[in-house]
């Protein structure tokens, strides 16, 4: 049997205000296709719903039967209704993205602070991954994107968008200041112990084609899990290492650490966005994909 959704909304309706006039003045619609449809609903059914009388209408054992099921039906699909329409005038909803750390500090704590404060009712969840993990949660559905570091090397149906360029200095603490008065070639500095994110990172495969490029290897003294640590370890004189320039300016400018030129300076990397096109994003995370695509070098 295939009974119309708005059959029973009529009926959800007539039911709990017991009239069919203000039925049809909640539902803008007039009292004879409310009784119309009614006496169809009735007619499928195979029984009578509601018996008239000159103080309204009440509902028949078998009406009352079906009331509680259709109320609880009508309800989750009214609140679904009105949750949709939240979401589309941006009054509420979720965006969840997978960010590595530079990216965080480098872009998207910024974004985000403009984005609250467009669309304050919207949540927002974000996972703090190495870029390889973050592209893991891309695929398996557990974020709507990902804004990670190059190299991302992802393939389709992801998809790589450049947001905004960065540079990485060679930097080092007190105990290496004598080097910040002199350019070097990055072979001078192979006796320096050399700091490094650790292996399994994007950071290390970019450094390790960087170094590839000098004819030297990659052999780091120490590995971190964080861009934070590697500056700290710097900070303390543990060895020399890069850093993105955002991330080292405040303690260059309070003399923690130091800038050591070098000839031959690291290419820029970028940070990126990264979309599964075969996954539609939420009215939500289209806002958010927006203000962070408003930032796209020229």
């Amino acid at each position: 049997m295939n009974i119309s959704y708005e059959y029973y909304r009529i009926f959800y309706y007539v039911a709990k205000y017991k009239s069919f006039t203000k039925a049809a003045n909640i539902l803008m619609n007039n009292q004879p296709n409310i009784t119309r449809s009614i006496h169809n609903l009735e007619h499928q059914l195979g029984c009578r719903l509601f018996i008239r009388s000159s103080r309204g209408v009440t509902l028949t054992p078998e009406g009352e039967q079906l009331y509680p099921r259709v109320a609880a039906a009508v309800t989750q699909l009214l609140a679904g209704e009105e949750e949709l329409l939240k979401s589309k005038s941006l009054h509420s909803g979720l965006v969840t993205i997978g960010a590595s750390e530079i990216a965080l500090h480098g872009l998207l704590l910024k974004k985000l602070r403009e984005f609250h404060s467009r669309y304050p009712g919207i949540r927002i969840r974000i996972s703090n991954h190495t870029t390889p993990q973050a592209i893991a949660a891309l695929q398996s559905g557990l974020v709507d994107f990902s804004v990670v570091t190059t190299p991302a090397g992802v393939s389709k149906p992801l998809e790589e968008t450049p947001l905004k360029a960065f540079q990485e200095i060679l930097a080092g603490g007190p105990g290496y200041a004598n080097l910040a008065s002199q350019t070097w070639h990055l072979n001078d500095l192979k006796e320096h112990s050399f700091i490094c994110m650790d292996a399994k990172s994007k950071t290390y495969e970019f450094y390790n084609q960087y170094f590839m490029e000098e004819h030297l290897p990659l052999e780091p003294d120490m590995e971190a899990a964080t861009t934070d640590q590697v500056l700290l370890m710097i900070k303390n004189d543990l060895g020399i290492g890069f850093l993105p320039q955002a991330l080292a300016d405040d303690a260059l400018a309070n003399k923690e650490i130091f800038r050591i030129p070098l000839y031959r300076e690291p290419p820029a990397r970028h940070i990126c966005l990264i979309q599964d096109r075969e996954r539609p994003l939420s009215i939500a995370a289209i806002a958010m994909k927006e203000i962070l695509l408003s930032l796209q070098d020229c």
